[in-house]
């Protein structure tokens, strides 16, 4: 037995060694936390004072990658409002395209520049009002995110899905006050495909009991590819319900091809001839946007290697260089900010890491190696999930037609009839909303929208958001 005093010199030593031992798991936390986690951006040039946000920006490791993000806060309730993963389309387009462009509460001060270092200035209509965001530059090759080895640069639909799932997973742990809000998964364009794949690699790892569990609440997609069939070949229809061929040339070209406008076959010389006519009648439109001038096919076009794949001759277009009335020169201002030092040297970036930068990198080595999500979105209806499809109504890239065809083939139960709905009392689109066993999928229309929507009409595109993930009537 001890003695009383040897036994209180026994105890005091092991609650010292415990002491120790607590402070050196804390001190090896935060070193991890400084070499892994986000830096915070209080300014940014261009910008005139501190930011009106909590911006963050960061590096994760998945695999030989390190993937990039932008992290904007919730200007609302953090601690409440939901968690958004945001992913934009290319595949190889910047995230910073969704935060500058579309969603984010950020924006060029187009109308006022002079030359030199474009301006920034604050964006109201933001969905960061309800929702705090993380936009995400993935694959590797994409804005800032890169390989620290060759073998990591290719990448394909699964595999930039299942890092984009890993990276998620690391950064919840990294910021473990997220882990109990709402996640959403959202993205636009392409990432039509690699939305639903993330989505179903979370409930499949919940259901697994990976950690950490993540708290998934639905996804959104907008103008999304989905079906590489369908997607493309819904657009003679959509070209004749908006009047840009004629009832003849339509029924000419349905009856030749027997509705089959993108597999179809070398002999069929009848369907070649009709196809012709309507190519005559469509080459000279803006795919993105038919009422915008056709001058928005350049270098820096988002989507349009990967949308041109197996969707014919009509996708074919002129390049011309994009003159100021043209929507395509804003995008210009992108290439003289982002590659400013100043600017990624506030933005964080690993010096070296990227020669040039650019919005859409179409020299990405990337395999296209899923062409329908269909099955997976039919699997997703099985869970209790909250859906919101967007789709502008002048976007002949992924006409809505296309869209809500799949959207149908889910045989889901209609609960809310086709309808107009409104921003300031004017109609601002159309929607349909279906429900089965928990699942709920809205699909709404923005009237006059391109492809993508927010980026055409971005505060319609905000309150058709703010309602639907606050679940109020659209």
């Amino acid at each position: 037995m001890f003695s009383k005093a040897a036994t209180k010199s026994f105890t005091f030593t092991r609650s010292w060694i415990k002491w120790v031992h607590i402070h050196l798991l804390l001190l090896l936390v935060i070193s991890a936390q400084s070499v892994l986690g986000g830096q915070i951006v209080k300014y940014l040039p261009g910008y005139d004072g501190e930011l009106p946000f909590k911006l963050e920006t960061g590096y994760i490791s998945v695999d030989e990658s390190e993937l990039f993000y932008y992290f904007i806060e919730s200007e609302g309730n953090p601690q409440e409002d939901p968690l958004f993963l945001w992913l934009t389309g290319g595949p190889g387009c910047t995230s910073l395209s969704g935060l500058l462009y579309e969603v984010g509460p950020m924006e060029y001060d187009i109308s006022n520049y002079t030359g030199g270092l474009p301006k920034l200035t604050y964006y109201p209509h933001a969905r960061t009002k309800a929702s705090s965001m993380i936009f995400l530059d993935a694959p590797a090759g994409t804005g800032f995110s890169y390989s620290r080895t060759p073998e990591g640069w290719p990448s394909s639909d699964t595999k930039s899905s299942e890092q984009s799932y890993h990276f998620l997973k690391k950064w919840l742990v990294e910021h473990p006050q997220f882990l109990s809000v709402q996640l959403f998964v959202g993205g636009d364009s392409y990432s039509g495909i690699t939305v639903p794949l993330i989505t179903k690699m979370i409930i499949d790892g919940n259901k697994d009991q990976a950690e950490p569990y993540i708290n998934i609440k639905g996804y959104l997609v907008g103008c999304p590819k989905t079906d590489s069939f369908t997607d493309f070949n819904s657009y003679v229809q959509y070209a004749h319900g908006m009047a840009l061929i004629s009832d003849d040339i339509y029924e000419n070209v349905k009856r030749s091809c027997k509705e089959n406008y993108v597999s179809v076959d070398p002999a069929n010389t009848a369907c070649l001839a009709a196809l012709g006519d309507v190519q005559k009648c469509l080459k000279d439109l803006n795919r993105k946007a038919i009422l915008k001038p056709n001058c928005d096919l350049s270098s820096s076009d988002p989507d349009r290697r990967s949308l041109e794949e197996g969707a014919s001759e009509f996708l074919s277009q002129k390049q011309t260089v994009p003159q100021p009335w043209c929507t395509t020169f804003e995008l210009t201002h992108n290439n003289i900010w982002v590659n400013d030092e100043s600017v990624q040297e506030a933005l964080h970036v690993r010096k070296g890491t990227v020669r040039q930068w650019e919005r859409c990198n179409n020299s990405l080595s990337y395999n296209m190696n899923v062409f329908s999500v269909v099955p997976v979105h039919k699997e997703l209806s099985r869970s209790a999930l909250e859906v919101l499809v967007e789709s502008g109504d002048h976007d002949m890239a992924v006409p809505y037609l296309g869209t809500l065809k799949w959207i149908k083939s889910l045989n889901l139960t209609l609960v809310d009839n086709w309808r107009p709905w409104y921003v300031d009392h004017q109609v601002a689109g159309y929607t349909v909303k279906y429900s089965e066993d928990g699942y709920r999928l809205t699909f709404a229309t923005v009237k006059g929208a391109g492809h993508p929507a927010p980026e055409y009409y971005r505060r319609e595109c905000y309150h058709l958001f703010d309602r639907w993930v606050r679940n109020r009537p659209i």
